[in-house]
C-alpha cells in the first residue's frame, strides 16, 4: 500500500519514525513533508495529503502534528478525506473497518515511537467491512459531505 505521511514541525521527528515503519512493513512512504524542525503549519501538510489521496497518489494517509487534533481538524476539511486523531489500537482498526477513515492522525507529544507503530500496523492492516450499516453509515457520511460542498 502506498501511504502518505507528513507532519509540522513538532510532528517531524515521529513523522521520520513512523515513515521508516511503513516501509519496513512492506508498504511505500510517501513523505510529504516537513523535512526538517522548522516552524511549520499542520493545515500545509493535511492539504498536502488530502490532495495526494484525492489525486490517488496514496491509498491512506498517516498526519502529525504536536496533539493531533488541529491536524485531524485541517485533514476533514478536504473532500474525500476522512480522518481520525487515534491514540489507541482499537480505534485506530476500527476506524477504517467501520468508518472508511482514509487518514490516522497522531500527536507526537502525546504517545511514543512504540505506540504510534502500533497504531500505524492496526490502521494499515484494517479493511472496511463494506456491507450492511457500515456501507449506509458511509454512505450518509458521504451524502453530508456532498451537500456542504453544494453537489
Amino acid at each position: 500500500m502506498r501511504v502518505a505521511i507528513a507532519g509540522d514541525h513538532r510532528g517531524y521527528h515521529l513523522k521520520e519514525e513512523v515513515a521508516a515503519f511503513i516501509q519496513a512493513q512492506g508498504h511505500e512512504a510517501l513523505n510529504l513533508g516537513a523535512f526538517d524542525v522548522e516552524i511549520s503549519d499542520y493545515p500545509d501538510f493535511a492539504k498536502a495529503i488530502g490532495e495526494a489521496l484525492q489525486r490517488g497518489d496514496a491509498e491512506r494517509g498517516v498526519l502529525i502534528c504536536g496533539s493531533g487534533v488541529g491536524a485531524s481538524v485541517a485533514a476533514n476539511k478536504v473532500k474525500g478525506i476522512r480522518a481520525a486523531i487515534c491514540h489507541d489500537v482499537y480505534s485506530a482498526g476500527q476506524g477504517v473497518m467501520h468508518d472508511d477513515m482514509n487518514v490516522l492522525c497522531l500527536g507526537a507529544d502525546i504517545i511514543g515511537v512504540t505506540q504510534a507503530k502500533e497504531l500505524v500496523k492496526a490502521f494499515l492492516g484494517a479493511t472496511f467491512l463494506n456491507e450492511g450499516r457500515y456501507r449506509r453509515r458511509l454512505e450518509k457520511v458521504l451524502a453530508m459531505e456532498a451537500a456542504s460542498c453544494g453537489q
